[in-house]
């Protein structure tokens, strides 16, 4: 930098011969230098200045962007999330066939205590003690005061007992978001959705997995971030399922009864509208399993999938069906139903020592003929009658989308010997579930075509193989229509809905062999409109005992019937199925009887 100096010799030499002041000179070349270095300050403090106005103006329109951008958003509440953790508490909701919830999750916290933070440790004891009685003071006081840095005090509570324990005002108690599982319905389809509970858990979130029903056989389905939200949506229908379990709790109720289950099946989806166990419980307060005694006993046991029972006379209908669809008889092929029937050392026996004689095979059904079902069924031979069952699913556990599915396998004979085709036939020597009676009479009756039951909604027909001829499917629907109209089902009959159906009274096994004389599981087996059949209705009692008459009845004609007759005339309409007069079946309508007798068996 070149600087020009306050004193030029040239000037100075120059004001000297003039007589001018020679210090004039350096006097305004020192002001000019001062103007020259304020004129480089001021430029630049103004550089500076529009710099930082600059950074204002930036800063401040991302601040504007950003609100504006927040105003526009639809409102979140503000979820706490520990850094670092690999806790997935997300689970998607299980809906119904209409969308309606059946479980959900609830935005809620925990309650943990950090005692080294605390401040009146006594105090805080007594006070949760009386905000959660389930709290023992003493015990709370004692771990407050002990050598333990944490601790939960309560996994769940609600925002009432948050701010309860907010009010005490100890630092050492604080609150941990998390989410749980809701059962808004209580204990409606609480044995098909089975529950959830947590599993790892942190101060800051909780993983939520399920433990029984669907809730853990789709557990890694509703856990899954990849399905972004979406719902499980099961077969059920809510409205049908409530009405079911009315019914069936007042019916239960009525006929003195130890348990009871239902199940309704659409017959060509396979879907279960409704599935009722009951004692049941609220899966929202899930009871511990029984630690000794029968499991059966136990509000958790779900009866329609796990229990497994000899059913009796509603397996008569497949003997029947069978030996028509091999051309081996048909409707009114008479049998000779003469009772006792002897087979070796064994004494096939009717109900109250009954002896039919020559009835059609119609009739054998209508009647609930043990010996006439017993000579078809030797007919039939017990290798084709296993293979025929097994096509019908009664040889295997059902595919049902549950955790307990598997543990309901049907009880088969050791050995299928004659004797065991023989009581096979009508229902004893094989004991089953509910809802492989419900699949095996879908498959029977809509048209002959393999039925697996499903928890899913499904977009239509499943048109499985077929197990029978359409014309065996026919006679079947008849058959059972007949016992309704004029059989040993006859209280089932409801108005404009046709129902068909068969019941079934078993004696119940001991647990150390034999059978009691005064226990039985009545079971009702129906299909409605039977013409063409759009729904299976399986209604089962344990112990049950109609006590109005002046004697007791156990029999399905008394208990089961009325009760799933009662559940029609309430479901029919929820389902869409129109009443519509019926023709009178009189002896005009009655099958007319072949005098044939049936073949022998080779």
């Amino acid at each position: 930098m070149i600087r020009t100096p306050l004193r030029p010799l040239a000037r100075i030499l120059h004001a000297r011969e003039t007589g001018a002041n020679p210090d004039s000179i350096e006097k305004e070349n020192r002001r000019l230098r001062h103007e020259v270095m304020r004129d480089k300050m001021r430029h630049r403090a103004e550089g500076r200045l529009f710099l930082l106005a600059l950074c204002f103006l930036c800063a401040y329109s991302v601040i504007g962007v950003r609100m504006g951008h927040l105003a526009a958003s639809e409102p979140v509440e503000p979820r706490a999330a520990a850094l670092g953790s690999d806790i997935v508490a997300q689970r998607a909701n299980i809906v119904d066939r209409n969308g309606r919830i059946l479980a959900t999750n609830l935005s809620t916290h925990s309650l943990y205590a950090q005692p080294h933070q605390m401040v009146e440790p006594a105090r805080a004891a007594q006070e949760l003690a009386l905000i959660f009685p389930d709290l023992d003071a003493d015990k709370l006081r004692k771990q407050f005061t002990g050598d333990r840095k944490f601790l939960w005090v309560k996994k769940k509570i609600s925002p009432e007992q948050m701010q309860a324990v907010h009010d005490i005002g100890e630092p050492g108690l604080l609150f941990g978001p998390r989410e749980m599982r809701l059962y808004p319905n209580g204990r409606l389809a609480a044995h098909v959705l089975g529950g959830a509970s947590f599993g790892r858990e942190g101060v800051h979130s909780a993983e939520v997995i399920g433990t029984a029903g669907v809730e853990k056989a789709f557990d890694p389905w509703l856990r899954d971030p990849a399905n972004n939200g979406a719902p499980l949506q099961l077969s059920l229908d809510l409205t049908i399922q409530a009405a079911a379990q009315e019914v069936l709790d007042g019916g239960m109720k009525l006929m003195n009864a130890k348990g009871a289950s239902s199940v309704l099946m659409d017959v060509h989806t396979g879907e279960i509208i409704s599935l009722v166990s009951l004692p049941d419980f609220d899966p929202n307060d899930r009871p511990r399993p029984l630690a000794t005694g029968d499991a059966g006993d136990s509000p958790l046991f779900n009866r329609a999938v796990q229990g497994v029972y000899e059913l009796g006379s509603v397996f008569k209908i497949f003997t029947a069906a069978q030996a028509i669809d091999l051309g081996l008889v048909n409707q009114n092929t008479v049998i000779e139903a003469h009772a006792p029937m002897r087979w070796g050392k064994f004494k096939i026996k009717e109900f109250r020592n009954k002896s039919y004689g020559a009835v059609s095979v119609t009739d054998v059904i209508v009647k609930s003929s043990n010996v006439g079902t017993a000579k078809m069924a030797l007919m039939i031979g017990g290798e084709r009658q296993r293979e025929f069952l097994g096509e019908l699913g009664f040889l295997e556990a059902t595919p049902l989308e549950m955790v307990e599915a598997p543990t309901g396998k049907p009880l088969l004979p050791p050995r299928w010997t004659d004797i065991s085709t023989i009581t096979i036939s009508y229902g004893h020597g094989i004991s089953s579930s509910p809802v492989h009676l419900a699949a095996g009479y879908s498959s029977l009756l809509n048209g002959g075509t393999r039925i697996q039951p499903t928890l899913l909604k499904q977009t239509g027909p499943q048109n499985g193989e077929r197990v029978v001829s359409r014309n065996a499917s026919l006679a079947a629907r008849h058959m059972l229509r007949q016992v309704v109209a004029r059989g040993t089902a006859s209280f089932g009959d409801v108005k404009g809905y046709e129902v068909g159906g068969k019941t079934g009274t078993a004696d119940k096994p001991k647990p150390r062999g034999g059978y009691y004389d005064d226990k039985v599981i009545a079971t009702f087996a129906s299909v409605f409109p039977a013409s063409d059949p759009q729904y299976v209705l399986i209604v089962t009692l344990d112990e049950p005992v109609e006590t109005s008459g002046s004697r007791p009845r156990r029999t399905a004609g008394w208990t089961a019937v009325p009760i799933a007759a009662e559940m029609i005339r309430r479901v029919a309409p929820l389902l869409g199925l129109h009443p519509k007069e019926e023709p009178v079946v009189g002896a005009a309508e009655v099958p007319k009887v072949v005098p044939a007798v049936a073949r022998t068996s080779n």
